[in-house]
């Protein structure tokens, strides 16, 4: 082995971390970009803060809280806002985040601008009631080998205010520092006082591992509500919901809320599964449609079924999509919401606007 080219390597290495490093610290000491304002939305009383800190930090600060999984470390891609003025050039670090258009549009990371000057922005106006909850847990229910439905009750804002199909972030403790992640709301929006969340246990994942093995009693801490599902006010207008695995959260949270406020209105819900073992929440729901005749279940297995299940299973197999292709007809206005893996979407979007859906009407979730 050549000993020198590797100690000319690590040599080399630590040189560039060390000018790294010397550039950060004298960043923070010797320049002082005094105070900068943030004006939002054209907004009279613009913020003022200290200059030198990143946008994001600026923002969460002053409690505005914009989606962001990462902690600021320009890893997630979610804390997009538009920069009108002050924000520099776009970073490299950012552009496999942005779309050509987003760039054109001076769309930034805020967890990447850095406030050397004042600074122009808009984000959209829902996310300045966006607020940070605490809750303690009241249950945690294991629904699968790898499903838990979490409870909260809220203690600090005490009442929720959130639309079907929102989402919330909730804060958890990793090795770098505080990250969020983001769960659909399960629970319906007539329930102020409660947010249930439908969470599946990702190996080595940092909050699906803090929630689905959280006691009652424990504090939880979380930001929202977000999203962008748009439900139709009009009754006439007919719902589909398709989802998978802890996609049913969004689901759960529309079907109950309309039924709350539209007794006569027509949701189909598709639910897909592997197994039977995946299957969860179906004696309730059929109960529901008991109560609501205009609510059609149908949840599908894909995986071929064991003796023991085939002597049992009355529902459907194949695939989800395979399910909506066979219950949906056309020339009905709808407008559908969809939660799941990206193949699963893909394959039901196409059906639903081979049945006459508009792309615009179809609302969906991937992950």
């Amino acid at each position: 082995m050549d000993y020198d080219y590797v100690w000319a390597i690590l040599a080399f290495t630590g040189l560039v971390v060390l000018l790294a490093a010397w550039l950060l610290i004298s960043e923070k000491l010797l320049v002082n970009y005094g105070q900068c304002k943030v004006d939002i939305n054209g907004g009279e009383e613009p913020l003022v803060v200290q200059g030198g800190q990143s946008l994001l930090s600026c923002l969460y600060s002053n409690k505005i809280f914009i989606p962001s999984a990462c902690g600021g470390k320009g890893t997630c891609g979610f804390c997009k806002v538009t920069v009108e003025a002050g924000g520099g050039p776009v970073l490299p670090t950012e552009m496999s985040y942005l779309s050509r258009k987003e760039v054109r549009s001076n769309v930034r990371l805020a967890c990447q601008v850095k406030i050397r000057e004042d600074v122009s922005i808009r984000i959209p106006a829902d996310l300045l009631d966006v607020k940070m909850f605490e809750a303690t847990v009241i249950s945690n229910v294991a629904l699968t080998s790898d499903i838990n439905e979490i409870t909260m009750k809220l203690n600090e804002p005490t009442e929720i205010s959130q639309r079907e199909g929102q989402y919330v972030q909730v804060q958890a403790s990793s090795p770098d520092g505080e990250v969020f992640r983001a769960y659909s709301i399960s629970s319906a929006v007539y329930e102020k006082n409660i947010v249930e969340l439908i969470v599946r246990q990702i190996p080595n994942g940092i909050a699906s591992t803090y929630l689905c093995e959280i006691e009652a009693g424990a504090k939880v801490n979380f930001t929202g509500p977000y999203g962008e599902f748009m439900l139709n006010q009009d009754p006439e207008v007919e719902i589909v919901c398709v989802a998978g695995g802890s996609g049913m959260a969004p689901c759960k949270n529309i079907i109950y809320s309309v039924y709350d406020k539209w007794p006569d209105r027509t949701i189909w819900f598709f639910f897909g599964c592997r197994t039977t073992k995946d299957v969860f929440y179906m004696d309730e729901f059929n109960k529901l449609a008991e109560k609501f005749p205009n609510l059609h279940i149908v949840y599908a297995l894909s995986d071929e079924l064991t003796a023991e299940e085939k002597s049992s299973w009355t529902g459907e197999t194949g695939y989800v999509h395979l399910a909506v292709d066979k219950f949906i007809k056309g020339d009905v206005q709808r407008q559908a919401f969809l939660c799941g893996p990206p193949l699963m979407i893909d394959a039901v979007t196409k059906v639903l606007i081979e049945k006459g859906v508009k792309p615009e009407d179809v609302f969906y979730d991937e992950f």
